[in-house]
């Protein structure tokens, strides 16, 4: 408090004294304990009065303790279970939470982590995957910026997400509390199985096995691959104490065209403790023919090998590159992609004229917009010589096929002539442009259709740009990858029009998202974002089925199927206003990737410990872990000094015991007549 409030307060006694007196005691005949009583009443009201214009500024001072955090994550998969260590994993985080000592020291975070990471203080252990980079992220935005251990109580058995040994800040120590059985037991597992999703019919198709083995003693498996009761391979491993894994390659026959089943399988004459490893279902989509996709252009760009890149990625594609003048690698092509086309380009436009072939033109600094507004008339070209960067804003309202936007506005701008493009008759835009954030209002990637020929442009070159920021931003290509899967897939298919569009795999392995997409289109060929779309799926052994409705998102319908047991099924998705429906099939292989361990991965968590200056401990040695963290002075309560400032004017109660003692005057002055 100041001094001149000080002095302000002097006077408001002073004042109100004054004032008081001269009222009751001033030439005052009766100086009776009333007259008293009331003086003082408005001495008070009077200085109560003369407080609030002065309005002082009240400080009050107070300590606040902040404690270090303390984060507890528990392993909520379905591998504690597996590894019967359920009940240990809840009487661990319950003697850590209880604990008096780390209460008093932290401040607890209880966490539960699978496939994903949220807080939780209830564990049911039914988690369809592991992810301990999930752990590693979220704590990391949780406590940003603060010192704080982390309790891991898991096996360390990851099974989705980037490896977790690395992902954690290296200045908080993780102390990983290791569940599960650690004794080495006899077991034989198929580790890894790749193949790819689709085979071509009367070809071979590779299969690479990863096979993995635990034990003191040499032994030998038999490794065989059967479709029915009929084995396509087979083939006898020796391993011993020294040599664990082994890697097998091999080349099976596609003899039948359709979605074809395997089974992949080790065994040997000895017992093992978790067979459920020993076997792994997987299935090959075996086609009949591959379309081509025809990349032309004259000048070399990154842009030729990412798009080439991205488009094999589907095995049904087929990439070939050619020069303009090569007319006769063109024929069997499903799909042109014109990349910056010039003059040079006359004659693949000429001709196909004739052959009507769905193209993908791609523009550039590069490109000749002059002969490229005399070769096609669905957007009009107004350009400069100046060159530009265009970023992109997504159009949620695009409509001829489901697309998700896979972090457009983040992507790195495609350069391209300055100048203004204007679109022409039917053109639906899915990309627009910006320049240095403000909308142009005009087309980066738009698609048209004339006469049954469909035609894609993507106005700006070095997209490959785009599909590294993807990797960066996904830690995987394969978003992009899709995107540009679906361009391709809208090109390559025929064009007849279909009121209800349905997406979805063939097959897919228990444990994986299940989504189906449908898109429903009025008379007009038009999205119907009212259209009430309802699936019907049946096990085809049992004949149960059960009813879904799809749900609407920005340009799709989707239903998630999680919870369906491996199997066959049949399913049909209808239009209820239209009665319009779409049905197919799809199986479920028997796969649970959780049952697959039979030990903790004690190594992987000893050396996440490590990298984090933290230290491992068993199921056992939580009293150790207890003692660890209690000794550990780095991790102290932090005392704070809060001052909270409040004006006086502030106090509703003055207010109220002015007006109180005001009231209380005049009743005693009412009371005794001096009124």
């Amino acid at each position: 408090m100041t001094t001149n409030t000080i002095l302000l307060l002097l006077l408001s006694l002073v004042i109100a004294g004054g004032l008081s007196f001269f009222q009751y005691f001033f030439k005052a005949k009766n100086k009776s304990n009333v007259i008293s009583f009331l003086a003082f009443l408005r001495f008070l009201a009077i200085f109560g009065l003369l407080l609030l214009l002065i309005n002082p500024i009240m400080t009050k001072n107070a300590l606040e303790v902040t404690k270090t955090p303390l984060a507890i994550a528990v392993d909520n998969s379905s591998s504690i279970t597996a590894l019967k260590s359920d009940k240990k994993v809840t009487e661990l985080y319950q003697k850590l939470i209880s604990n008096p000592a780390l209460k008093e020291k932290f401040e607890i975070q209880s966490y539960q982590f699978d496939a994903d990471f949220k807080p939780s203080e209830q564990f049911d252990f039914k988690g369809k995957q592991t992810n301990l980079d999930e752990v590693a992220k979220n704590l990391k935005s949780i406590n940003k910026n603060l010192i704080f251990p982390t309790v891991i109580i898991t096996d360390g058995n990851q099974t989705t997400g980037n490896d977790y040994v690395y992902r954690f800040d290296p200045v908080n120590k993780v102390y990983p509390l290791v569940v599960g059985d650690t004794t080495t037991f006899f077991d034989l597992k198929i580790n890894q199985l790749n193949v790819n999703k689709y085979a071509f019919h009367k070809n071979k198709f590779p299969v690479e096995v990863f096979l993995q083995y635990a034990g003191d003693k040499n032994t030998t498996a038999n490794f065989t691959i059967s479709q029915g009761n009929t084995v396509v391979a087979k083939e006898s491993v020796s391993f011993s104490p020294s040599k664990k894994t082994a890697t097998l390659n091999l080349l099976l026959p596609a003899d039948k065209v359709g979605l074809q089943i395997f089974k992949a399988s080790i065994s040997s004459n000895l017992k093992e403790k978790n067979s459920y490893n020993n076997i792994k279902n997987f299935a090959v989509e075996i086609i009949d023919q591959k379309s081509t996709i025809a990349i032309v252009s004259v000048i070399n760009h990154p842009d030729i090998a990412a798009l080439k890149r991205s488009i094999e990625v589907n095995a049904q594609r087929k990439v070939i590159l050619a020069k303009p003048n090569e007319l006769n690698l063109l024929q069997d092509a499903s799909v042109l992609v014109l990349y910056q086309p010039n003059s040079a380009f006359k004659a693949i436009f000429d001709n196909n004229k004739l052959a009507a072939t769905n193209t993908f033109i791609i523009t550039g600094n590069s490109t000749d917009f002059n002969f490229l507004n005399q070769q096609q008339k669905n957007l009009v070209f107004n350009m400069s010589n100046q060159i530009e960067d265009y970023l992109t804003e997504f159009q949620p309202q695009f409509n001829l096929f489901a697309i998700d936007n896979i972090g457009f506005e983040n992507f790195p701008p495609l350069q391209n002539l300055f100048g203004t493009i204007t679109t022409n008759g039917n053109v639906s835009v899915l990309l627009s442009s910006k320049i240095r954030n403000v909308s142009t209002n005009a087309p980066l990637l738009a698609f048209a259709e004339n006469q049954g020929k469909r035609t894609a442009y993507l106005l700006g070159e070095n997209s490959w740009k785009w599909r590294l920021q993807s990797h960066i931003d996904n830690q995987s290509f394969d978003k992009y990858d899709v995107f540009v899967d679906k361009i391709i897939q809208y090109l390559a298919t025929a064009t007849s029009k279909k009121s209800l569009v349905v997406t979805h795999e063939s097959f897919y392995n228990s444990g994986e998202a299940i989504v189906i997409n449908a898109q429903y289109f009025n008379k007009n060929y038009e999205f119907d974002e009212k259209a009430r779309l309802t699936i019907t799926v049946t096990n085809a052994a049992t004949k149960q089925s059960k009813n879904y409705d799809l749900l609407k998102g920005n340009n799709s319908f989707s239903v998630n199927l999680d919870g369906l047991t491996a199997g066959k099924y049949n399913f049909s998705v209808k239009e209820l206003n239209s009665n319009t429906s779409y049905s197919s099939h799809f199986e479920i292989l028997d796969f649970d990737i959780e049952k697959q361990f039979v030990n903790p991965d004690v190594l992987k968590l000893k050396q996440l410990a490590l990298q984090t200056n933290g230290k491992a401990f068993f199921e056992n040695q939580a009293d150790e872990l207890i003692q660890q963290l209690l000794e550990n002075k780095e991790y102290k309560s932090i005392e704070k000094n809060i001052s909270t400032k409040t004006p006086l004017i502030d106090w509703v109660w003055l207010l109220i015991l002015i007006a109180a003692l005001l009231t209380t005057e005049w009743f005693v002055r009412k009371y005794n007549g001096l009124l």
